[in-house]
């Protein structure tokens, strides 16, 4: 499966923000990103907790928002001996019979 990495289109892509609210806005300005893309595989990875803890609260909320049915998968990965907080989504499979 390729996952297209959204982080990698931004300089903010590998950022630690100093606040909550900072994180908190740059994870809703990626709501276009995923929102454009809910139909194929997409996700984010970041050195920052605070902007993977918003992105689990808010694809949630993107994809019932874009009538998607999505499955959320997380990993955490060491990357130069700092912790990478990766979040992406893919479509859920259809239950046979529905």
């Amino acid at each position: 499966m390729s996952i297209q990495w959204i982080n990698e289109r931004y300089p903010e892509g590998n950022r630690i923000f100093d606040s909550m609210r900072e994180a908190e806005e740059w994870a809703d300005s990626l709501f276009s990103d995923f929102a454009g893309s809910m139909e194929s595989n997409v996700g984010y990875a970041t050195p920052d907790r605070k902007v993977f803890d918003f992105l689990s609260e808010f694809l949630p909320k993107w994809a019932r928002y874009n009538h998607s049915d999505i499955t959320i998968h997380t990993d955490i990965e060491q990357f130069d001996q700092k912790p990478l907080y990766k979040i992406w989504v893919t479509l859920k499979e259809p239950t046979p019979g529905t």
